[in-house]
């Protein structure tokens, strides 16, 4: 065997040996859901959005180590949830952005050897387990999110909201959770992209600005982020269907 090809088998071998951590960023108010709290503690089927979120990690058989929940400072909802006697999870403060609290998340986490991290929406209640697994069959050392090819027509606006171009669908995907990267290297790309004040809007893009092109893995549409209050009832029935 070559030194080349070893090296090669090697990294193969790593990345099906490793630690795997959870990170959720549930810090966030939900404004868009003009409700009275937010939009994680909102009920479907007798449970949080969050709980649902939660579960579907707790329950996968690759059993993360751990699955650090990143909450707003003094927040009033979490004590009444029953997740929080598990053991696997650990609360912490989140930031003042998405970014900041998966920051927060990841400084938590004791680096070994082979430690990936695999950042989830809190108020994505309907991922379901095949997804994660093939996140995790990716064997690129550049990480992988899940996506959804773009099916629409796609149209770039001006400030005004007149069409300015028709972008190539193509070429679009739509980003999902989870996202999953090496650990040292996203803490990394997104403390850098921080301090630079660029935009991050999901890990990938830290990860992006960082040099790194992270692999694209078809997601399932029903995979959905609850962002408007219409999106409770589509959140209800595709939970009702994967039952």
């Amino acid at each position: 065997m070559t030194v080349k090809n070893q090296a090669k088998n090697t990294a193969l071998y790593a990345l099906e040996n490793r630690r795997i951590v959870a990170v959720v960023p549930a810090a966030g108010i939900g404004s868009r859901m003009q409700a009275d709290k937010p939009k994680q503690y909102l009920t479907i089927q007798a449970k949080t959005i969050l709980e649902h979120s939660l579960n579907v990690l707790l329950s996968h058989p690759v059993n993360f180590d751990q699955i650090i929940l990143a909450v707003a400072p003094n927040d009033p909802y979490l004590s009444e949830l029953p997740f929080l006697a598990n053991p696997r999870i650990c609360v912490i403060n989140g930031g003042e952005t998405r970014a900041d609290s998966v920051l927060n998340g990841l400084k938590q986490i004791a680096i070994t050897e082979n430690t990936w991290v695999m950042v989830h929406d809190a108020a994505r209640p309907c991922l379901t387990h095949a997804d994660i697994d093939k996140l995790l069959a990716i064997k690129d050392p550049n990480g992988a999110i899940l996506a959804i090819p773009a099916v629409d027509t796609i149209k770039r606006a001006t400030n005004q909201r007149q069409i300015q171009q028709t972008e190539d669908r193509n070429q679009i995907w739509l980003a999902q959770t989870p996202q999953f990267f090496p650990v040292d290297l996203l803490r990394n790309a997104l403390q850098t992209a921080l301090q630079q004040g660029l935009s991050i809007t999901d890990e990938a893009s830290a990860m992006e600005f960082a040099g790194f092109q992270p692999h694209l893995v078809t997601g399932r549409t029903d995979n959905i982020k609850i962002t408007r209050p219409e999106d409770l009832a589509l959140a209800e029935f595709y939970l009702s269907k994967q039952k």
